[in-house]
C-alpha cells in the first residue's frame, strides 16, 4: 500500500560526506512524521534524525551537527545528509514514515524502508 524506496548509500571515508535519500509511493493521504534510524551488526536500532510535516527536526547526539534531514513534501521524499562522517556511522540505514491512508480515517500507520548500507572505512 505504501512503498518506501531508499538510495544513496555506499562506501564513504571518514571525513567525507553522503545523501541518503527515501521516496514514498503508494496510495495514502498524507505523510506526517519521516524520519532515519540505524542499525549496526550486534546493536538495536536507533532513531538517527526526524522531521515533521511542518518541518520541525531532531537528531541523535552522535549525529548532531554532522547530519542534516530535509524533505521535500512535493516528492514525499525525505534525505538524510551526512556530513564529515565516522566510522562509527556504519550500519545499515532505513528511512521510516507515519502515514495516513484516508483522509475520513485519522489513524496513522508506520511504514520502513528496505534499509541501505553506509560503511566509513579508509
Amino acid at each position: 500500500q505504501v512503498q518506501l524506496v531508499e538510495s544513496g548509500g555506499g562506501l564513504v571515508q571518514p571525513g567525507g560526506s553522503l545523501r541518503l535519500s527515501c521516496a514514498a509511493s503508494g496510495s495514502f493521504f498524507s505523510i506526517y512524521d519521516m524520519g532515519w534510524y540505524r542499525q549496526a551488526p550486534g546493536k538495536q536500532r536507533e532513531l538517527v534524525a526526524k522531521i515533521t510535516s511542518g518541518g520541525s527536526t531532531n537528531y541523535a547526539d552522535s549525529v548532531k551537527g554532522r547530519f542534516t534531514i530535509s524533505r521535500d513534501n512535493a516528492k514525499n521524499t525525505v534525505y538524510l545528509q551526512m556530513n564529515t562522517v565516522k566510522p562509527e556511522d556504519t550500519a545499515v540505514y532505513y528511512c521510516n514514515t507515519e502515514v495516513r491512508l484516508k483522509w475520513r480515517d485519522h489513524r496513522t500507520l508506520g511504514y520502513w524502508g528496505q534499509g541501505t548500507q553506509v560503511t566509513v572505512s579508509s
